[in-house]
């Protein structure tokens, strides 16, 4: 099943650089751990490495996780530095 973007009630950037060597196991302990967010509750969760061409997203289809892995051939993104917050996304924003 692909995600349908829409779908999510919350879309949260998890602040930072993540190790994106870490599977689906290890990026829903650095959010149950460090921010106490519900990864059931119908949110998607989107990490970025050191690179900024890249991102990693989790997502709980009611069935088992998602993860998946965007890379861009051209441009970067911009992404928040401080590794202590996550930030919720309004819809629009994700678009």
């Amino acid at each position: 099943m692909l995600i349908n973007w829409q779908a999510p009630e919350h879309v949260y950037l998890v602040c930072g650089k993540t190790d994106l060597r870490k599977g689906i196991d290890g990026l829903a302990m650095v959010v149950a751990e460090n921010f106490g967010l519900d990864l059931y509750n119908n949110s998607l969760f989107l990490f970025c490495g050191s690179r900024n061409d890249r991102f990693k997203a989790l997502y709980w289809d009611d069935e088992g996780f998602i993860l998946l892995y965007k890379r861009y051939e051209n441009g970067s993104l911009r992404w928040p530095k401080n590794k202590s917050e996550v930030k919720e996304l309004k819809p629009e924003q994700l678009k």
